[in-house]
């Protein structure tokens, strides 16, 4: 089945994922609020519209920042409950609220529209690449109608329930993330202090019971280098790890680690900033342990 398909959201992920399925063979349209972003993707061959010129496609694939700007576009008139032809899917990977894509998803198939929500991992490049990692929340129905999309999308795909669940799974997901950046920093910076190589207490580490995909990927890949180039903002996992602490409280579950992870991400605004690379809440754990070093 060849699928016409409209990114909204050209971003550093929707645009990397509009050129991929450009280059699979699909019909791709993309759209952004920004023109320098359409600008941007125009000169990369992607054929790019203004909002209020959306086409009618098979598919409507949304890579926003957050849950309102979801609502925004699907609500806001003319938004996609207006716009979008009957029987048409809108999927969303973005990592959004999950109360808010239930409601949204309700109001969308009730317009007649099918809904996946789709939330992704693998940053720019595995957007680039094809090999995302995606969590699928919708029926095994509409699943099917976009497996081609999906496949030329990622490289694993996991179906956790209905409407609402992938993004469940995806807060659930960038928690551990956030706390094992955390946990590994420290483990690392005590292993330094001790005199132990950071790259050797990470070779020990992922031998062992205490690996991660953090300590696996993202400490060789940007931290221990300094790159810090993942293409996730502090900003954004923040901004993720408080939509994980409001749906364990509307869940009315205790959660005191989650509220620490919470915390200990918020407990500086500076370092890191919002427009930092995540992988940067590291920096002043490995700081402190150099400078203990230093004084000792």
């Amino acid at each position: 089945m060849s699928l016409t398909i409209t990114v909204i959201g050209l971003g550093q992920m929707g645009g990397n994922m509009a050129l991929t399925l450009k280059a699979a063979g699909f019909e791709v349209a993309g759209s952004d609020v920004f023109e320098q972003a359409r600008s941007r993707l125009a000169a990369q061959g992607l054929t790019v519209v203004a909002p209020e010129e959306l086409p009618a496609s098979d598919v409507y694939l949304l890579s926003l920042p957050t849950s309102a700007h979801v609502r925004e576009v699907i609500e806001q008139s003319p938004g996609l409950l207006a716009l979008a032809p009957k029987g048409s899917v809108i999927v969303d990977t973005s990592t959004s609220d999950p109360a808010v894509t239930r409601e949204l998803a309700e109001k969308v198939i009730a317009a007649g529209l099918l809904w996946l929500d789709a939330p992704v991992s693998g940053g720019p490049k595995g957007a680039a690449s094809g090999k995302l990692g995606m969590l699928l929340g919708g029926d095994e129905h509409t699943i099917e109608r976009v497996s081609p999309m999906l496949e030329a999308m990622s490289a694993k795909r996991t179906h956790v329930g209905g409407p609402g669940s992938g993004h469940v799974v995806k807060l659930a997901n960038n928690y551990l993330c956030a706390a094992h950046l955390l946990t590994t920093a420290e483990a690392v910076a005590m292993a330094a202090k001790a005199g132990v190589d950071p790259a050797a207490c990470l070779a020990g580490l992922n031998s062992g019971s205490g690996r991660s995909a953090v300590s696996e990927v993202n400490f060789p890949e940007w931290i221990l280098s300094e790159r810090f180039d993942s293409g996730f903002t502090t900003g954004l996992m923040r901004k993720d790890l408080r939509l994980a602490r409001d749906a364990a409280e509307q869940l009315g579950i205790p959660s005191p680690l989650l509220q620490a992870v919470v915390d200990a991400w918020h407990a500086n605004p500076e370092q890191p900033s919002d427009s930092d690379d995540f992988n940067h809440i590291t920096t002043p754990i490995l700081a402190r342990a150099s400078q203990a070093e230093e004084q000792s």
